[in-house]
């Protein structure tokens, strides 16, 4: 195991979060639904708190935790910004913007999993714990956007 690789994966993960903590603050503002407002408040916490644990383990191993988000996350916003504008806070088009965040969010986790010699074992059970509960968010949108499809 390579602390240095270890912290940057770790910090991979940690910019993913940021983009989900920022994109579904964004998200949560643009929606009108009460519906939406409350799954969006859901899943920044299920961020927060991924945050949270990763943060503390890059702590842990003598590293900085990043505090910035992607390139690809800051982009999303922007472009769910100016999409909201367009559409009018449109449900689906919120719904369908949270899908592609959420797909970039799994493949991050997926990326840092195929990583795993670089990773402790406790390294690699707390990303599958948080990948879990990133998928189940996934469904969740994505269930919506089937349901109005």
């Amino acid at each position: 195991m390579n602390t240095e690789k270890s912290i940057e994966i770790l910090n991979s993960l940690i910019q993913i979060n940021n983009d989900r903590i920022k994109g579904y603050e964004t998200a949560s503002k643009e929606a009108d639904e009460t519906d939406l407002k409350t799954l969006f408040s859901h899943f920044t916490e299920t961020s927060l708190k991924c945050k949270a644990d990763l943060v503390a383990e890059v702590k842990r191993l003598g590293g900085t935790a990043t505090e910035g988000t992607t390139t690809s996350g800051k982009f999303f916003r922007v472009w769910m910004d100016i999409k909201s504008a367009m559409t009018g806070s449109d449900r689906k088009a919120i719904i369908n913007s949270c899908e592609y965040g959420e797909e970039a969010a799994l493949e991050t986790y997926d990326d840092a999993l195929a990583q795993s010699e670089d990773l402790s074992s406790e390294q690699l059970m707390m990303i599958k714990e948080q990948l879990t509960a990133i998928k189940a968010n996934w469904q969740k949108i994505k269930d919506l956007g089937n349901l109005m499809a």
